[in-house]
């Protein structure tokens, strides 16, 4: 598991991570066998919400779960072993074929990378491989070989290079993630009062909450992987994107720890306090004397 105090651990369950999401998402559906599992088999159109609160208790698992982490990552394989078919292409395919299931974890790497740039720091050069050597540990979390994922940032860059040239496409469900007018039904969480209220003014809300989910998740994509799927970005949305991502920046650090982070994180991070303290007494307790 991802170590207490390391990139992840700082960014995963910061609430700036879930605008980073869609992006991961998006660049994973852009290959066409995850393109197609997703299309045929996932339930991401008629239970948005659910798949996306599912998806992201999974990434906070992987990096602050402990023992559930592994769990999880069993889950996941077992869930996805009766997933197959064939693609847009004709060829077939299987949720659990290293090549897709590698790139669906290989995603989260670049996105981290190119949306931190904007919403926190752009990382050093040692953050970055430190990054990557803890991604790394999530992909064997998830059950996949070593000899399946790049083991250096050094060959993670010409394998990414090679999957966005030869691979990716604006495939049936990008279109739909990236569309303005896909109709979402709304949220079916929350208290009641609320969804009430969110359900009746719907009409009014989904139109810019659309705009602003396409922005993003086309936003705080790596450029050169918006390229290859065929995504336009204009100046004018990327100076719109860097005011955005200033206020975010600037905002966040401020909030407190309860509105900051997610609840498995804000946990996760109450209990390394307590063992760190714990760590610590008897030194403290001994400097005393």
């Amino acid at each position: 598991m991802p170590p207490p105090g390391g990139v992840l651990w700082s960014v995963a369950g910061d609430i700036r991570a879930l605008l980073m999401l869609p992006a991961a998402l998006t660049m994973q559906v852009a290959h066409p066998a995850v393109g197609a599992g997703v299309d045929e088999h996932s339930v991401f159109r008629t239970d948005p919400w659910g798949r996306g609160e599912r998806s992201v208790r999974s990434v906070q698992l992987w990096v602050y779960g402990g023992q559930a982490a592994a769990e999880e990552g069993r889950r996941l394989r077992k869930l996805h072993r009766n997933i197959q078919g064939t693609d847009a292409h004709g060829r077939p395919y299987h949720a659990l074929d290293p090549a897709s299931y590698s790139w669906v974890h290989a995603t989260g790497f670049p996105v981290y990378r190119n949306a931190m740039g904007y919403l926190v720091r752009p990382l050093s050069e040692v953050a970055e491989r430190q990054l990557y050597a803890e991604w790394l540990q999530v992909g064997r979390i998830l059950g996949i070989r070593d000899r399946d994922m790049p083991q250096t940032v050094e060959e993670f860059w010409p394998y990414y290079r090679k999957v966005l040239a030869d691979e990716l496409e604006a495939t049936v469900v990008v279109r739909e993630l990236v569309a303005t007018d896909a109709p979402v039904p709304p949220p079916d969480r929350g208290p009641l009062p609320v969804r009430l209220l969110t359900r009746a003014l719907w009409p009014v809300l989904l139109p810019p909450l659309a705009r602003f989910r396409s922005f993003v998740t086309i936003g705080y994509m790596p450029p050169d992987a918006r390229e290859a799927i065929g995504l336009a970005w204009s100046d004018a949305q990327e100076r719109r994107l860097r005011r955005f991502s200033a206020v975010v920046r600037t905002v966040v650090p401020v909030l407190p720890e309860r509105l900051r982070y997610l609840p498995m994180a804000r946990q996760a991070r109450a209990l390394e306090r307590r063992e760190t303290r714990r760590r610590t007494a008897p030194r403290r307790r001994a400097t005393a004397r």
